[in-house]
């Protein structure tokens, strides 16, 4: 069991690097990119997100139960995009890049699974800048506010 929960921590610091290293490397759109106070944005971004996010994320942004734990297929369940969830962990350029292109794409990993589909094709950029302004508009203050200072971090090792 150790072993296990080591490789899956391994696993979870391997992702996190891949992820940074590949969002500093590559065609992110600006820091600061989503816009939780423009109402019309966010009101779009709501509708787009009960159309394709929703049936998985939950519309009221909760995930799905046990959202941490592999399920049989290796995957893990969607996660919560509230607070409770690691969302607001990710700076914006991450966050549009996963959704876009995919986890596995967003990280360099190839072959990685996942059941979160990459919304290129399917979204544009300015409806991807939307669903997610219209999540980090959901967020209490003080969780909004620790998302901008991840964005600073992240701007100030660009």
């Amino acid at each position: 069991m150790r072993a296990k929960l080591a490789a899956l921590g391994g696993l979870a610091g391997f992702l996190g690097l891949a992820l940074g290293a590949w969002m500093l490397a590559g065609d992110a759109p600006a820091s600061g990119l989503l816009r939780p106070d423009d109402a019309t944005l966010t009101e779009r971004g709501r509708q787009v997100y009960l159309a394709h996010c929703a049936a998985c994320h939950g519309a009221e942004l909760q995930g799905q139960p046990d959202w941490r734990t592999r399920g049989a297929d290796g995957s893990l369940p969607a996660p919560p995009h509230d607070a409770s969830g690691h969302t607001w962990h990710h700076p914006d350029e991450l966050l549009f890049r996963m959704t876009k292109y995919g986890v596995g794409q967003a990280a360099g990993l190839e072959g990685y699974e996942s059941a979160m589909p990459a919304y290129e094709g399917l979204l544009d950029d300015e409806e991807i800048v939307a669903v997610l302004s219209w999540i980090k508009s959901q967020w209490p203050a003080e969780v909004r506010a620790m998302h901008d200072q991840v964005n600073a971090r992240a701007q100030a090792v660009r």
